[in-house]
């Protein structure tokens, strides 16, 4: 009797009983390679690179323009030269002549007539941004046309001209030359002649080296 009551609960136990498998259980989905977002960071351009490019579509666009136009491969110093002075039409620095009253002026008291131009040092920018654009594109340094010594004297040229215009001296910063092996050595036996030799250190070892 007992065991046929037992049969009877396990039959209705198992009749009331639901029975799950792995496919009804609920799962998550695993993200694919294809829906899966990735956040992607937009790459910031720096200042200079910013410049560089506007500088280079701006070239591109003049020789574009250029009557008749003028591909890349074929332009040289000489066009390079033909865009500077193109520029100069949308310069802000005052350059006075010769016949100025406030020629060689720095601080001009009044107004004149006397032309706006590129500053040389907007040019000579300008000219290393592009000489580097050239060769970033494609462009070989043996014929980079912003190279050229056509151009590096145009702006040798115009440093000059607009230093004496407007009184302003153009010196490039010198580089600290740094003391090598024999000039440390060399003041190393002047700094022990000095102690017994007054002067001596200052006379033997010359200031340029710190300079």
């Amino acid at each position: 009797m007992s065991s046929s009551l037992a049969a009877i609960v396990a039959a209705a136990t198992a009749s009331t009983t639901p029975t799950f498998t792995m496919a009804d259980l609920p799962t998550t989905p695993s993200p694919s390679p294809t829906t899966t977002t990735t956040t992607t960071t937009t790459h910031q351009l720096s200042r200079y690179e910013s410049q560089k490019r506007r500088d280079w579509n701006t070239f591109g666009q003049y020789l574009k323009n250029h009557r008749p136009p003028l591909a890349l491969s074929r332009c040289s110093g000489a066009h390079v030269l033909e865009f500077l002075r193109y520029l100069d039409q949308f310069g802000k620095t005052k350059v006075h002549n010769v016949s100025c009253p406030f020629f060689g002026q720095p601080t001009p008291p009044a107004p004149c007539p006397c032309p706006l131009r590129q500053a040389w040092g907007s040019l000579d920018a300008l000219v290393g941004r592009l000489r580097a654009a050239f060769e970033e594109n494609g462009g070989q340094p043996e014929t980079n046309p912003f190279g050229a010594r056509a151009v590096r004297l145009y702006l040798r040229e115009v440093r000059e001209s607009q230093a004496k215009a407007r009184g302003i001296a153009y010196e490039k910063k010198k580089r600290k030359k740094q003391p090598t092996l024999k000039a440390a050595a060399a003041a190393v036996e002047t700094e022990r002649g000095g102690e017994d030799g007054g002067d001596a250190a200052t006379a033997m070892f010359p200031l340029s080296v710190f300079n």
